[in-house]
């Protein structure tokens, strides 16, 4: 569907004992990546909340393939690849400065009206930005 690539470098904060970035960092870049690509359509995310509109996570999933380290350069390769009634998935791959893939995963989002706390469909708004993103421009 949608692609977007989020650059970032590694904060000593985010690191272990061992040097490395703690697993739970990762959740973070996630989330970082997936709200640049939505900001890459217009779409920021408070616009979503201002909108009335929220988006959980319900499900994520990580591999580790190679550390990330203090001060490293890394690329998070976010696609977009479904949006099915209140649902959102987005699958990354996270690079090193070498182009390296030293971790990929996955999230599942949910859609949710603030007032009711309901799951509901994307938002027209939404499907909009990710056809007009989509759709070959016409000369």
């Amino acid at each position: 569907m949608i692609q977007h690539s989020t650059i970032i470098r590694v904060n000593y904060s985010e690191t272990d004992q061992m040097g490395y970035v703690h697993h739970s960092n990762y959740a973070r870049y996630y989330e970082t990546a997936r709200w640049e690509l939505f900001r890459s359509i217009g779409i920021p995310y408070n616009h979503l909340e201002k909108s009335g509109y929220m988006l959980p996570v319900v499900d994520m999933s990580s591999k580790f393939l190679k550390p990330a380290l203090y001060d490293d350069i890394l690329t998070i390769e976010t696609h977009l690849n479904l949006i099915k009634g209140a649902r959102i998935n987005f699958a990354y791959r996270i690079l090193n400065a070498k182009g390296e893939l030293i971790n990929y995963g996955e999230t599942m989002l949910a859609f949710v009206k603030r007032e009711s706390q309901k799951p509901c469909p994307a938002p027209q708004f939404v499907m909009n930005a990710i056809i007009e993103k989509t759709t070959p421009t016409s000369k």
